[in-house]
């Protein structure tokens, strides 16, 4: 696949809720994950499919209720994509509230290799 090809099933998937789907097709088992410096409750970076699942999982954990997401894009350029994603969600201990992050992907051999989320630190 195409880098353009995996961007928009990316976002597909990440639109009907089937983000699992996308790790397992769109992912190397090699992947890895970037979080923003002072992120709250995740390591900066985790590497594998094994730690980008317990980071999920741990996530998870922090949600109180998810209400919905807009995704604007992908964005292609050469071998990365970008997209903009925002959550209509309830985080524990936290009023519900709109969380916005930009998400950059690079691709290699038709597999996403690496992610990285951009947001405010609150």
């Amino acid at each position: 696949m195409t880098t353009q090809e995996i961007a928009e099933k990316w976002a597909a998937y990440c639109r009907t809720g089937q983000m699992d789907k996308a790790l397992q097709e769109l992912y190397s088992q090699d992947c890895v994950s970037l979080e923003m410096e002072g992120a709250q409750g995740f390591p900066q970076r985790v590497e594998g499919m094994k730690a980008i699942l317990e980071k999920g999982k741990i996530w998870e954990s922090m949600v109180e209720e998810f209400h919905g997401l807009e995704i604007d894009g992908p964005i292609v350029a050469g071998n990365h994509f970008t997209a903009t994603m925002k959550m209509d969600i309830t985080m524990k201990g936290r009023p519900r509230g709109i969380d916005e992050e930009i998400a950059l992907y690079r691709v290699e051999n038709g597999k996403i290799v690496s992610e990285q989320f951009f947001y405010a630190i609150d």
